[in-house]
Order: C-alpha cells, then structure tokens, then sequence
C-alpha cells in the first residue's frame, strides 16, 4: 500500500487520520510543524501528503509551495491542505499552487477516503505515463543509435573519380523506380550501392529484401522468391510468403543473380513484365509492386552466350547499369577507408583510437588486392587486434 505523511500541529487530528488510514492499510508517518513535515518529505519517499493550512512559523500554503519547487524531491508528490478555517479564496489558491485536494474540518471520513484514493491513483497513473516515457525516450536513443551504425555501415567512402561517379549515378537514379544493375567483382562493396539507392529513394519508408541467389539451392530459390502454398513439395507444412510479397512496396535485391537458375529467372521476368507473381504450387497470381535491383560478380553477356542466362531478362535489370570499382582502381581512397574503418572497429570494441603511421598508409596502398573492400577491412581488423597503439609499416609487413 501506499506511504503517507500527516503534517499537523494539532495531536489529536495527526492521531485520527493516521489510525483511519493504517486501517486502510497504508504506512503513515507524522509531523508536528511545517518544517518537520519539510524535513521528512526531502528524506522519505511518500506516495501523498496531508497538510494543515493554519500552522505556527511555516503555514500549509508555505509548504505546499515548497513542496511543490522544481527542485523539491517530493514535487511529484501530490498534497492535499486541511483545514478548519477554510474559505473560498484559501482553496483557490492552493489549487492554483498544485495542491491535489482541499478539505474542511472536521474531516468527512468518506471524503478523506475518496480523496485518498483518487490522489494514489493519480499518482500511479503519473508515474506509470513517466515511465512509459522514460521508455519510449531509451527506445528513441536506441533507435538512433541503431540508425547512425546503419548509417556509417552504409557510408560510400573515397574522394577518388571512380567512386565520385558512382555516387552521381547513385544521387540521379535512387530518386526513380528505374531498375539498376550492379556489377562488379567480390568484395567492392555492391550491397552498399543497393541500400544507398533504397535509403534515397521514395521507398525507403518501405522494407528493403535481400536475396543472395548464390546461397539458395536451384532447388528452394523459386521458393524463396515468389512463395509457396502447404503442400506443394516435401515439407511445406503451411503457406509461405515468398521475398517478392516480402517487399511489396519497396525494393527486392538480387544480390549474385547471375547464378540463379533458368526456370527462375523465367519467373521473374514475369513478375518484372507483369508485376505478378505465382507462388509454388498454386495458380492464383498476386499483384506485388516492387522496384528490382540486382547485382552480379559474373560477366552476363558472356554468360549469355554459354545459355546460363536469359538474354530478355538482362535487359530488363540493365536500365540503369552501375559497376562498382575495384579497390586497386580507387588506391588513393585507400587512408580514408583505413581511417574509416578503425574508427568503426574500435568504437565497436570499446577500444581507444589507434592510428596509422603514413608509411603504413603507402604499404598498404601498395598492395594488391584481389578481396578489394572486404579485404581491406579484415586486414585493418587484424591489426588493430595484433599490433599497438601506432600501427607501423614493419606491422603490414608481419600481420598483413
């Protein structure tokens, strides 16, 4: 139940109200001036407080003022002044000043009981709405928090032409529903140019799906595209939403879809001619809209040529074509992506900066690297963890 404090220089009425509501079941402690009462109220924690208006030195007024100041601990306390000679104006400005009640002696005791319990459930629904937002301002922080590490993880980083370019194009194409294709090799960084052109977009609002077209067996890909219905194969237990449905209203992309299958790729030149698609097993079609974006490591063209890939379809994904350079094309974006990626890598492990020498820079600028971004990261990882503070060109030559 809830703690209270009765300030009263009268014994008799501190007496009364504190065997009334102990009976009710709450605590009740007692003060026999307004200063005592101020005193207790700064070092307890209560859920309501009485207090008379008529007291010697600090009167029921003086201390619901004080009670109620920003800076009191018990502002959130509500207070309610008794008083035996009451009036009209004397309730007025009590309420004015935050009291929660006013009451005349001698006391009712169905009214000080009503007033006992709106006041504690007044109190209740108080903090529950503070904790909610104390709640809600975590769960904002969190969220930001959430956004800016998307943010970073998606950042294009270099002030080199060939990435400049690709940023043009990215800036041009992202506002439109204009289906893009991506190439380039292994590790370049095509994911990042895919969530930049969704982020920019009129969509991004809307779910971005990814489908690594690689990692899915022949088998399950058509599956995992458009959806099945319970029964169509061998452990379809229930109906399921295929990734197309998924990003209904935003963007689906294909990561590696020079290695989906023929009988595939056939359905998904449907779904991009006529925005529908079929799940496996059914014959319903469903109207999904969903702008395209595709990527690739694999030469198409050539790929075309070997019958491993619809020619249709490549025209349909190749509105807008984006290649992405390799990191031996870009080398003086090299100090900015090490930069970028410490900062990143320390931050994640609570560590303190660790910086590289130039000479470290130009040896790593040096290098080959067929791995390109993806590469550059696990080797800037690598030496954050095995070398020092100050990472040297003798620390490329022995953790490199």
């Amino acid at each position: 139940m809830a703690k209270i404090l009765i300030i009263d220089d009268e014994r008799a009425i501190r007496n009364t109200l504190k065997e009334i509501l102990e009976f009710e079941g709450h605590t009740v402690d007692l003060a026999e001036s307004g200063r005592q009462g101020l005193d207790k109220a700064k070092k307890g924690k209560y859920d309501l407080i009485y207090t008379d208006v008529k007291m010697p030195e600090i009167d029921g007024i003086e201390v619901l003022s004080q009670l109620k100041s920003p800076d009191s601990p018990a502002n959130q306390c509500p207070v309610v002044l008794i008083s035996g000679h009451g009036n009209i104006e004397t309730a007025v400005d009590a309420l004015k000043k935050g009291a929660f009640d006013f009451i005349e002696k001698p006391l009712d005791l169905n009214r000080l009981l009503v007033t006992t319990k709106n006041a504690l459930e007044l109190k209740a629904k108080d903090e529950q709405l503070q904790s909610t937002a104390e709640e809600l301002k975590t769960k904002t922080a969190e969220i930001q928090t959430l956004k800016q590490q998307v943010q970073t993880k998606n950042q294009m980083v270099g002030d080199s032409a060939a990435i400049a370019r690709v940023r043009e194009i990215i800036g041009k194409v992202a506002p439109t529903d204009a289906r893009v294709l991506i190439t380039g090799e292994n590790g370049t960084g095509k994911e990042v140019v895919a969530r930049l052109l969704h982020e920019q977009s009129a969509r991004a609002n809307k779910p971005l799906v990814e489908v690594n077209c690689a990692a899915i067996p022949s088998e399950l890909i058509e599956s995992e595209l458009f959806g099945h219905i319970k029964g169509s194969f061998t452990n379809a237990v229930k109906d399921r939403a295929g990734k197309f449905e998924q990003a209904d209203g935003g963007t689906l992309f294909l990561d590696e879809i020079g290695d989906m299958s023929l009988s595939a790729q056939t359905k998904v030149l449907r779904a991009l001619q006529e925005s529908e698609i079929t799940r496996v097993g059914s014959d319903k079609t469903i109207h999904v809209n969903v702008r395209v974006l595709a990527a690739t490591n694999k030469d198409l063209k050539a790929e075309i040529e070997k019958g491993n890939f619809r020619e249709d379809l490549y025209h349909r994904l190749n509105v807008i074509p984006i290649h992405v350079p390799t990191l031996d094309e870009r080398r003086e974006d090299i100090p900015l992506l090490v930069e970028h990626f410490a900062d990143i890598i320390c931050k994640e492990e609570g560590w303190g900066k660790k910086t590289f020498q130039p000479a470290a820079i130009k040896a790593l600028q040096a290098r080959d690297w067929p791995g390109n971004i993806r590469e550059l990261r696990n080797i800037v990882e690598r030496l954050i963890i095995l070398a020092g503070n100050e990472i040297t060109e003798q620390d490329i030559h022995d953790f490199a």
